[in-house]
């Protein structure tokens, strides 16, 4: 039987990294690099009671919240995890015939995909049917702070401590890592999901206006915010939605401050599960955590000031990584690529 790295490094292999996120899929190819980054979204239309695939990706993202009767447009991933197997299933084969065409059908890659620490038996098997029903001929995991780290460039295969935060749509990673293998990890079910939610709770809530996902996402990433701004102002921002006491489209203006404190909750929970991951680090690697500090990556990592915040809550240096939206896609692809790395995938 041929070893894991024997059968990736086969000649002329289409073998594919995947980092199936709650809000992101991207698709890494062997010596391609990235060659995907789409919405995780999947729109099912149901015509005379059987449902067929309308659109997935970018195209689906677009139809949320806007779909006649017919058209659901659905998430089938959720905090980290498959919530709905068919529809991911469907998902990844359509990813998988967008990168390779029809040549997908003929020459099935051998797929790695990430999963996050804390996930079960059960939910591994999820993802590992998934991929292996869309098309893959052999299924490998990776953890999702290892990926994280690996794409950061972080220290991984050293005997030095090295702490990485990914703060992804639907968990954070919290782990620290040393000799290709997690010393400690935790994964708190809060990420930037959980921000979209606290936001639309908190108009709701303050200004008796419902607004949808998207808008809650469109301003999380423009206007976010990890501490109330100096002036206790900010920014303003204009939103319209549905005003919940007399049923009819209503603009407001809120402030970045308002903002802050709409995040406070979901930002406290990442803090503590940051907290509680130094507290059970070994002395030795919480040593070489002083010096090597705290690595940031994920699209909640772009939050403003999020990293000062941190810096001030724990008193150790933290950094962002270069392009904190790729870091686990990329680390999944080098491992599958780079020998030095041996050791840190896991059969499905």
């Amino acid at each position: 039987m041929p070893s894991i790295l024997q059968r990736f490094f086969k000649f002329g292999s289409q073998n594919m990294a995947i980092d199936l996120g709650t809000a992101n899929t991207l698709v890494y190819v062997q010596d391609r690099g990235i060659v995907l980054n789409e919405p995780s979204v999947v729109a099912i239309e149901t015509i005379n009671g059987v449902k067929s695939v309308k659109a997935v990706g970018d195209d689906a993202k677009m139809m949320m919240g806007k779909t006649p009767d017919n058209i659901e447009a659905i998430r089938p991933m959720r905090d980290g995890v498959i919530a709905d197997i068919e529809i991911a299933e469907e998902m990844i084969k359509h990813f998988i015939r967008k990168v390779h065409g029809k040549r997908s059908l003929l020459n099935y890659p051998e797929i790695v995909i990430c999963v996050p620490s804390g996930s079960t038996s059960v939910e591994r098997r999820a993802i590992r049917d998934a991929a292996s029903n869309a098309g893959a001929s052999a299924v490998y995991l990776i953890l999702e702070p290892m990926a994280a780290a690996i794409g950061a460039d972080m220290p991984v295969t050293e005997p030095v401590g090295s702490m990485v935060v990914d703060i992804g749509g639907g968990t954070t990673e919290v782990a620290v890592l040393s000799l290709r293998g997690l010393a400690y990890t935790t994964s708190v079910r809060v990420g930037g999901d959980k921000m979209d939610e606290a936001i639309v709770s908190y108009v709701r809530r303050h200004h008796n206006l419902l607004i949808g996902e998207a808008t809650a996402e469109r301003i999380k990433k423009d206007y976010g915010i990890a501490r109330i701004p100096a002036d206790g102002i900010g920014e303003t921002i204009n939103l319209k939605g549905r005003d919940l006491v007399n049923g009819v489209p209503k603009e407001i203006t809120i402030s970045q401050a308002n903002i802050a404190e709409a995040l406070a909750e979901p930002i406290g929970q990442i803090v503590e599960g940051v907290r509680i991951a130094l507290e059970n680090t070994q002395p030795e690697l919480a040593a070489d955590i002083v010096d090597q500090g705290i690595m940031l990556t994920g699209g909640g990592a772009l939050i403003k000031g999020l990293d000062e915040y941190l810096r001030e809550e724990t008193g150790l240096p933290v950094s962002i990584a270069e392009d904190p939206l790729s870091c686990v896609a990329l680390g999944t692809g080098r491992a599958m690529e780079d020998p030095i790395y041996r050791g840190v995938l896991m059969n499905a």
